[in-house]
């Protein structure tokens, strides 16, 4: 098991002062490689001695776009991701499954998906660097908001969002699937509010079996600095690491 942060409780900062502040705090960092930590190169976190995950660009990507260029462009900038983890010996990749504007597109969105996870898996094996495949917030047409949506990602790693699963009541279901990685924080079960882990509706001691049962890593995914802080010591003791 391994447990780490996500640069997103600190996103409002340039991602060197970022990996600087919680260098003291943990020694497993997953990048979130959007807005102020969104990088070209792996310069900057080469500085720091961490076990690096990453998680690819999501604003503006989808790789189910039932617009070619689009989608072509979303594989683009989601293999930019995967060649700076080959390059920091990053643990895996997690990247979003994408989402259809109207529902008659569903069908036409399923096919670009396929064709752009072909072109992941291809990725992934030509960089030796594994995908993972997260699960949606309660976000209208995207894809893998529930577990009825697995089977279109057979080939790759499955993240679960503990938060993005409350919202849409499938908690307990995903928590019966094979998981490779977690993204963990907290909320009522209506805003996606990444709160410190206790201060919403979320029962995890199931989760923190969950984790121990699939043996692999988790990353704490809370909004603020402090409260992600909080959420890692509490995790790590309830977790025993």
């Amino acid at each position: 098991m391994m447990l780490g942060i996500s640069t997103h409780c600190l996103m409002e900062m340039p991602l060197e002062n970022a990996l600087s502040a919680l260098d003291k705090v943990c020694d497993v960092v997953e990048i979130m490689n959007d807005g102020m930590h969104h990088i070209e190169n792996p310069d900057i976190p080469l500085l720091f001695d961490y076990k690096y995950f990453m998680h690819a660009p999501s604003r503006s990507v989808n790789i189910a776009s039932h617009l070619e260029p689009i989608r072509r462009g979303s594989v683009e900038v989601i293999s930019e991701t995967i060649e700076i983890a080959a390059h920091i010996d990053a643990g895996g990749v997690v990247f979003h499954p994408g989402y259809f504007a109207w529902e008659k597109d569903r069908d036409v969105a399923v096919f670009q998906l396929q064709k752009s996870l072909l072109e992941l898996k291809e990725l992934s094996e030509n960089y030796s660097v594994p995908l993972f495949v997260e699960n949606m917030t309660k976000w209208p047409y995207f894809f893998l908001k529930t577990p009825k949506d697995l089977p279109l990602i057979t080939d790759f790693g499955f993240v679960l969002d503990v938060g993005h699963a409350n919202l849409n009541s499938c908690l307990d279901e995903f928590l019966q699937v094979r998981i490779s990685h977690f993204h963990l924080h907290d909320n009522y079960g209506a805003e996606d509010d990444h709160f410190t882990i206790g201060k919403g509706n979320i029962y995890f001691e199931p989760v923190y079996d969950a984790i121990r049962k699939n043996d692999c890593s988790a990353i704490i995914e809370v909004g603020s600095f402090e409260g992600a802080k909080r959420s890692y010591s509490l995790v790590k003791d309830k977790l025993g690491i």
